[in-house]
């Protein structure tokens, strides 16, 4: 088949999405496919360019190429998943999340803008509309699909795929620290782990690892830890390569994984493959579905105080952290999470 994935990608930013995006190219084609990534160009400010691209998207024509017909197109993002075919198919990281969950919260930006009631209305108007014409729709995770369910009535599939280079992940020892990879950001709450610091009653060191949505957030970062006075317990790894990343997975006592509402979550699987506990929270989302509380790792009230006793007992306790990442690995091997699969029911 010749099968184009249609995703959105915003200008120097990379991370989840583009190597969802890229695996999923890789599959298709050693599935024997031709398989193309359309990348749409996204800016979501002013808020009035969102009808924007809407509308860009929805004038689209990828129904052939000079070559010949486009047989398949996968949707994965917002807007880029409305752009009409026939044989369309979704599978959806998420929706366009300040038009939903995050309308009202912290994190929101449409709901400030003086159009921005409007806007969501067209958003999810075009949503309810646009996607059931689809062939079938299928989600990353359960927690994409419970959204998807409760604000737009529809439903869906979830489909759990592998982390990037999921048979190079390993274990070897402790080192004595926790780690926690991931862009830095404020949905990602790496404060939250500063603040839980404070209360520890063990020395625990916690390794930071990933970019940050904007460089001053580092900044603002590091200078919560200089105020809490936690600093000298904290490491800035920064950006590390994959195979950084794999190493610090493999020497670090558990990881850390406290987001909000994370649609699905590579650190999780990440660390289930590098046979590590997972400390998150209760409102985290998709790491919810893989972390087995008292069994694989812990989920605690999203506070410092409870992420602290977390944090403090598998300091305490490290054959505890060993055998709970060793029943993390065996969990992940039974959920038999592999790209054929995903391939099966995104071709089916």
């Amino acid at each position: 088949m010749r099968i184009l994935i249609a995703t959105v990608q915003v200008p120097f930013i990379r991370g989840g999405a583009e190597i969802l995006a890229e695996g999923l190219q890789q599959a298709l084609q050693a599935d024997g496919h031709q398989a193309e990534i359309v990348s749409v160009p996204f800016k979501w400010f002013p808020p009035e360019r969102i009808l924007d691209h809407m509308l860009a998207c929805r004038l689209f024509d990828l129904t052939e190429t000079s070559h010949g017909t486009v047989d398949r197109v996968i949707g994965l993002k917002f807007p880029a998943y409305l752009i009409p075919h026939p044989n369309r198919v979704l599978w959806l990281l998420h929706q366009h999340r300040t038009a939903y969950e995050f309308w009202d919260h912290p994190f929101a930006d449409l709901i400030h803008s003086p159009h921005g009631a409007r806007i969501r209305d067209a958003i999810l108007e075009a949503d309810q509309r646009l996607i059931p014409e689809s062939r079938a729709v299928y989600t990353i995770s359960g927690n994409v699909s419970g959204r998807l369910r409760k604000y737009c009535g529809i439903e869906s599939t979830p489909l759990y795929h592998p982390p990037q280079h999921a048979d190079q992940f390993f274990c070897a020892g402790d080192d004595d620290y926790f780690y926690y990879p991931s862009r830095l950001g404020r949905p990602k709450r790496q404060d939250l782990v500063l603040r839980a610091l404070i209360h520890t009653r063990r020395p625990v060191r916690v390794h930071f690892a990933g970019a940050p949505d904007a460089p001053a957030y580092t900044d603002e970062l590091q200078a919560l830890a200089r105020t809490l006075k936690v600093h000298d317990r904290v490491t800035w790894l920064g950006p590390v390569s994959e195979e950084e990343k794999r190493s610090h997975y493999a020497h670090c006592r558990a990881v850390l994984f406290p987001p909000e509402d994370e649609d699905y979550g590579y650190v999780t699987l990440e660390a289930m493959l590098a046979a590590k506990p997972v400390l998150t929270c209760q409102d985290s989302g998709g790491p919810l579905e893989f972390v087995c509380d008292g069994k694989t790792g812990r989920i605690v009230e999203p506070t410092p105080h409870a992420l602290a006793e977390a944090m403090d007992a598998l300091w305490e306790q490290r054959d505890t952290a060993r055998a709970w990442g060793e029943a993390g690995r065996e969990r992940y091997h039974k959920l038999d999470i592999a790209w054929p699969k995903v391939i099966e029911r995104l071709l089916s």
